[in-house]
């Protein structure tokens, strides 16, 4: 992806990057586990002509900074500081589109600025029942020891095949992509983020402080995410789901145009 740089220092000191381009309101994309800002690359032609489309990397990657200690919690304040300053800089309130692991992200956020606008997640937000999405027995110890041998593209292929759910040939596809090396890149932060996604617990106490319209993106061939949409949509104020049919966890690098086709109206608050 290219675009003009940014940055920002967050709360603990850490500096923020992202990459800006499009033209139209600000929309800032959260990226999940094992990416960068270049992930974009399949979505960004059907939200350039509509908004002015901030990708930022998220600490620990691309032009992203990172602190000693992990906390999901530092997480969001980066999104939100972000959120903070292109709203700044637009005069505008900012809307946010994440991904998986990012959405998560963004969820923490919401609740840490007055300045967003609209939230849209691709199956990324806190689950009733995190055990139910985590890794399978046995990953976690097979995921580090790869990672002590130098295993970083093989921790990728597990992760997508053996957590996401992802098949091979999406797998095979998402080797061929310009962004494949950033996922190789952010490997080291598989287990980190694993373990706050299994730490944090979906709470309709927080989650209905979201006063925004949120829209939760599901696929219809992820089973295990669809369920865990409902009890999230129902406790915020104005939430609604979603379906992409045929898809999967990745659907805005599979089916693109069917992504945009329910978030950029959403995002212009048409129905």
């Amino acid at each position: 992806m290219t675009g003009t740089a940014s940055t920002i220092t967050s709360r603990d000191g850490t500096e923020i990057a992202w990459f800006t381009s499009g033209t139209g309101p600000p929309l800032l994309l959260v990226h999940g586990a094992l990416a960068d800002h270049s992930r974009w690359g399949h979505l960004l032609p059907y939200l350039e002509p509509h908004f002015t489309v901030h990708a930022m990397d998220r600490r620990g990657r691309g032009a992203s900074g990172d602190s000693p200690a992990y906390a999901l919690a530092r997480e969001y304040e980066d999104v939100a500081a972000v959120i903070d300053n292109i709203a700044e800089r637009s005069g505008e309130r900012v809307n946010v589109y994440a991904n998986s692991f990012g959405g998560l992200c963004a969820f923490g956020a919401a609740a840490l600025t007055p300045a967003l606008d609209r939230l849209a997640s691709n199956e990324g937000w806190p689950v009733p029942e995190p055990d139910l999405l985590g890794p399978p027995a046995g990953f976690l110890e097979r995921a580090q020891k790869l990672l002590d041998e130098g295993g970083n593209e093989a921790v990728i292929e597990a992760v997508f095949r053996d957590v996401v759910g992802v098949s091979d040939d999406d797998i095979a596809a998402l080797r061929k992509q310009p962004s494949w090396p950033a996922r190789v890149a952010a490997a080291h932060t598989i287990m980190r983020e694993e373990a706050a996604f299994l730490a944090t617990r979906h709470d309709p106490s927080i989650v209905q402080k979201i006063t925004v319209p949120a829209l939760l993106l599901v696929g219809s061939e992820s089973p295990v995410w669809r369920p865990s949409a409902d009890p999230v949509a129902a406790a915020m104020p104005d939430a609604r789901i979603g379906v992409l049919e045929g898809q999967e966890h990745i659907a805005d690098i599979t089916a693109p145009e069917q992504v945009a086709a329910q978030l950029v109206p959403f995002l212009q608050g048409r129905n």
